[in-house]
C-alpha cells in the first residue's frame, strides 16, 4: 500500500507569523490585534502566506475573521464563520480533524480540500449561530455546530460557501 504523506499547518495569524519569523506576537490560541487579516490588510497577508507555503512546501490555513488556505501558488480566501466561534473552545480541533478527514477523502487534490474543509467549519457556525435560542450559550454553540458538520450535505456546502481565489 502507497503512503500518503500530507503537510498542512494551521494556526491563527500569530501563530503562523511566529512558526515563519521564528518569533512574534502570539498569545497562545487568540491571535494578536494587530496581526489581524482585514480587508485592509489581506493582499499583504495573501502575499505573507503565500510566501511562507511556499517555503515551507505545505499547505498553510490561517483561520480568523477571513481565512486564509494557500499552497503558495493560488489562495482560498474565505469568509464563512462567526467572531462568536472564538468565544468557544474546540472550534480549533475540530477544524484540524475536519481538515485530515477532507485531505484523507481527496489526496489528489489537498488545496481545495482543505479550503473545503475551513469553509465547511465556517459555515457550520453560520449554521449553529443561526439555531441558537435566546437562553442558549456557548457550549450549546458548540453543539450545534457539531450538529451543523453532522448534517452538512454537498448542496448546502456550496449554496453557503463564500470565497474567492487569489
Amino acid at each position: 500500500m502507497k503512503e500518503i504523506q500530507f503537510c498542512v499547518i494551521r494556526g491563527n495569524i500569530s501563530e503562523i507569523k511566529t512558526l515563519a519569523l521564528g518569533n512574534g506576537s502570539t498569545k497562545g490560541v487568540d491571535a494578536d490585534v494587530t496581526d489581524a487579516v482585514t480587508e485592509t490588510s489581506l493582499d499583504n497577508a495573501v502575499t505573507f502566506v503565500k510566501k511562507f507555503a511556499l517555503k515551507a512546501k505545505c499547505i498553510i490555513a490561517v483561520t480568523g475573521a477571513i481565512d486564509l488556505v494557500t499552497d503558495g501558488n493560488q489562495c482560498f480566501v474565505i469568509r464563512n464563520g462567526r467572531a462568536e466561534m472564538s468565544k468557544i473552545t474546540g472550534t480549533g480541533c475540530q477544524l484540524s480533524a475536519l481538515v485530515t478527514a477532507f485531505l484523507i477523502a481527496n489526496p489528489n487534490n489537498e488545496l481545495k480540500a482543505a479550503a473545503a474543509a475551513v469553509c465547511t467549519m465556517g459555515l457550520a457556525g453560520e449554521i449553529g449561530w443561526n439555531n441558537m435560542l435566546p437562553s442558549d450559550g456557548n457550549s450549546t454553540y458548540r453543539n450545534r455546530i457539531i450538529d451543523a458538520i453532522y448534517n452538512m450535505d454537498g448542496e448546502t456546502l456550496e449554496k453557503g460557501v463564500n470565497y474567492e481565489l487569489r
